[in-house]
């Protein structure tokens, strides 16, 4: 099996968290020997402004095909007409592609998509969820827990497992979940979260002149690198800096990035205590962040407490240890699917400024472990988070999907 055909939610030229997992993927992919390519669907051309036309993009040597139009109409009708859209545009690159497998990507709508051109094409469909969709809303301030949205975008979701010939979760708590909900648990398998070291290995060094430009001084740094939503908690990290800096004189606090609650944060930020000590820089390129964690000595994950943290692992605490560097984050699930406390990082408890800075001020206090500390994280993604091994796996789940009956318990 050669073709897969990925069915996207929206991909590079795009930068977030969705798109770099996807550009992993498919780049490790082709350096197996297969042949990859994606399409998105209209909610891709929401993000990048335009209504696209029926056409393919380069992007990074990889191929994206785009669907015409934007999302409208009143809800449901609007979403139906997207999944139509979609399923249209693989039935049609298929024509040429002739992929022998789908490989759908969270949400369910690309889900449904895939399903359905899947049938007509008589090709099988594995869907892949990186998060559950209704949860995110939820972290994200824009929905509400047991709500009529909810609840309809959650039976959307069991409805494309329900149909999928083989699921994918990127982490053990989204897997329990489905479990949990009757699924069986040979239909699933787990590909974890993880960083291609060959672009995000090798850390810089340190660059005095940025640094200095910052007003950061000789240090300590504490960083946040990554998207500013509600859920991360960097309300909780702005409101442990007095306390850190009573402690810590000299400690400074670098947020590097954007998001729903930027504004927020700055505006708590310049009204702190510690507002002298606190940094921000806008979002930087991918290929920029490598020179501001080189200026960072602990980066710090202060997640909220709520139903996505626990189920969902992150992807930026796995940079943070690829690039050496100390990880503190909030003990949620998430978070403890991939940081070892005392091993690979520092756990504080969730919603709790006081605990944080707490924490952060034993670590910055005691420097005797942090090269062993450094060791064990960089060690720890280097044999079970690199893309150019992780990959692999997808081989097992392609082959559960192509033939059935070769389907094993995953877990």
């Amino acid at each position: 099996m050669t073709r897969v055909l990925h069915v996207l939610d929206h991909s590079l030229p795009l930068h977030s968290g969705y798109t770099f997992r996807t550009r992993a993927i498919l780049k490790a992919q082709q350096e197996l020997g297969l042949t990859v390519a994606g399409v998105t669907g209209r909610r891709h051309n929401v993000e990048t402004g335009e209504a696209a036309p029926d056409a393919a993009q380069e992007a990074e040597g990889l191929t994206f095909h785009r669907t015409a139009g934007l999302p409208g109409g009143p809800p449901l009708w609007r979403e139906w007409r997207e999944v139509g859209a979609l399923a249209e545009r693989i039935v049609a690159v298929a024509r040429d592609f002739r992929p022998e497998l789908l490989h759908a990507h969270s949400p369910a709508l690309c889900g449904l998509a895939a399903l359905r051109a899947g049938r007509r094409l008589g090709v099988p469909v594995v869907y892949e969820i990186r998060a559950f969709w209704e949860d995110a809303a939820v972290g994200n301030l824009t929905g509400r827990e047991g709500s009529a949205k909810y609840r309809l975008t959650r039976a959307l979701e069991d409805r494309v497992v329900a149909s999928a010939d083989a699921v994918v979760t990127i982490c053990e708590g989204l897997r329990a979940d489905l479990v949990a909900r009757k699924v069986s648990p040979g239909k699933l398998s787990t590909m974890p979260n993880g960083v291609d070291l060959s672009l995000f290995g090798d850390p810089r060094p340190r660059d005095p002149a940025l640094a200095e430009a910052l007003g950061l001084g000789e240090g300590p740094v504490i960083g946040f690198l990554g998207s500013f939503y509600p859920y991360e908690g960097l309300d909780d990290l702005v409101a442990a800096m007095p306390r850190i800096v009573e402690a810590r004189p000299d400690a400074r606090l670098l947020l590097v990035g954007g998001g729903p609650a930027a504004s927020t944060v700055r505006a708590q930020a310049a009204a702190s205590p510690a507002a002298h000590a606190i940094r921000f820089v806008d979002r930087v390129p991918h290929h920029e962040v490598e020179r501001y964690y080189a200026l960072v000595d602990v980066v710090c994950y202060p997640r909220k407490a709520m139903r996505l943290t626990e189920l969902v692992t992150p992807l930026k605490p796995l940079e943070a240890m690829a690039q050496g560097k100390l990880v503190a984050a909030s003990d949620v699930g998430g978070h403890r699917e991939l940081i070892a406390h005392g091993v690979t990082g520092t756990l504080f408890p969730p919603d709790d400024p006081a605990a944080l800075a707490a924490a952060l001020v034993a670590l910055l206090a005691d420097r005797s472990g942090w090269e062993a500390r450094r060791t064990q994280a960089r060690a720890f993604v280097q044999r079970d988070h690199d893309w150019a091994f992780n990959v692999r796996r997808y081989q097992r789940v392609y082959q559960t999907a192509l033939d059935p009956g070769s389907r094993l318990d995953q877990s």
